[in-house]
């Protein structure tokens, strides 16, 4: 089956005829697992299609933020990294959606400050095993701000890809409620979560007609192997 050369998807999954362009303050880094790159559902290149400053790289490290992002970085400190991690907002002593957190998974202080100051986001785009590989193999994202999710809704994925736990959200989702928030702009969300929704529907369409596009199921992590060792 083709590929658009463009999105890298099936063509009868292809939804670049309605990807509006964004302009954002903030710039957007995305960070793919080498075995993340889900044709079908992934999300990961559509989100970078969207917005003019974006970067996507498919790896497990980089020596730096600025290398893997291309460009100098003079203060790695205004940019956050979406990692969730073991940390919960619904644990947090807190009302807000977005928190920083330090080190230790406590909220850091002056949030409102922190959030301001922000000029780049960091996603890592994989399961939460991948994600985990691409925090611990990259040390500098230790200077970064750490910013973890508190979503009032599930992802949009439903049944199609399932999540372990209710925060998790797809690289577009995440990326939605991020840079809308902090941009203060819920235009960007609209258009993100719109391309997210309409390529969910042309995916169930085809599925009934191409099953080959049906979702693998994930590796389980072996976690008697994980006991004994």
């Amino acid at each position: 089956m083709p590929d658009c050369p463009r999105c890298l998807k099936p063509l009868p999954l292809c939804i670049c005829d309605s990807v509006k362009p964004i302009e954002s303050r903030l710039s957007l880094l995305i960070l793919q697992h080498p075995q993340e790159q889900d044709r079908a559902l992934g999300t990961a290149r559509l989100t970078a299609l969207h917005f003019k400053d974006a970067v996507l790289r498919i790896g497990l490290s980089w020596p730096s933020l600025s290398k893997a992002l291309g460009r100098p970085v003079h203060d790695p400190s205004r940019w956050a990294v979406l990692y969730l991690g073991s940390a919960k907002v619904a644990d947090l002593d807190t009302k807000s959606d977005i928190v920083a957190i330090n080190r230790k998974g406590e909220i850091e202080d002056n949030q409102r400050a922190i959030l301001r100051d922000i000029e780049g986001i960091v996603l890592l785009d994989g399961t939460w095993s991948q994600a985990k590989a691409l925090w611990w193999r990259n040390a500098w994202m230790l200077k970064c701000q750490r910013v973890i999710l508190g979503p009032a809704h599930p992802s949009r994925y439903g049944q199609l890809r399932r999540e372990p736990r209710r925060d998790g959200l797809s690289t577009i989702e995440a990326a939605a409620m991020l840079v809308a928030s902090l941009e203060k702009r819920p235009d960007i969300a609209e258009t993100l979560h719109a391309s997210f929704e309409r390529m969910l529907a042309k995916y169930r369409a085809a599925q009934s007609v191409l099953p080959e596009l049906a979702p693998k199921p994930r590796p389980k992590r072996d976690y008697r192997r994980r006991k004994r060792a």
